[in-house]
């Protein structure tokens, strides 16, 4: 798997069935290894690592509904009241982040209405803050204590 534009995290791998799996800390289970998942789990690493977020309250792919269709967004995090607060949206490292990505995570906004918006294929990172009238880029991911007052 590619370098990531992410600090380094303690991933765990084995290989199954001529498969390779990497541990999710999260879902607290073996999920097979894919570019996507490599992504997914280097960042979840950094943010509860790094910026703070408790692993508690992030949820891997969390089914939502919209429009009658079944949905999943790659990872929520979920404030203390439980309600959600940050969808992220996670490609793999040689899948460009286009407008496409944002149309994607804009409609899974409509059914959860968070604060916060995250996208990254492990090499760039986008975070957006929606409020009621306007969507502003962030420089930076902000850190746990900024995003839940």
């Amino acid at each position: 798997m590619l370098e990531l534009n992410l600090p380094s995290a303690d991933i765990r791998l084995e290989r199954r069935d001529e498969r390779l799996v990497i541990w999710d800390f999260v879902r607290r289970r073996w999920v097979v290894l894919t570019p996507e998942e490599w992504v997914r789990q280097h960042f979840s690493h950094w943010m509860t690592e790094h910026l703070g977020y408790p692993s508690a309250r992030l949820g891997h792919e969390i089914s939502l509904e919209q429009n009658g269709m079944q949905r999943r967004a790659d990872a929520v995090f979920y404030g203390q009241d439980g309600r959600p607060l940050i969808i992220m949206e996670f490609k793999a490292p040689h899948i460009s982040i286009s407008q496409k990505t944002f149309d994607q995570i804009s409609r899974y906004n409509m059914v959860l209405q968070v604060p916060y918006l995250i996208i990254s294929n492990g090499m760039q990172h986008f975070c957006l803050h929606v409020q009621e009238n306007s969507t502003e880029f962030l420089r930076e991911i902000p850190r746990y204590g900024e995003v839940e007052r």
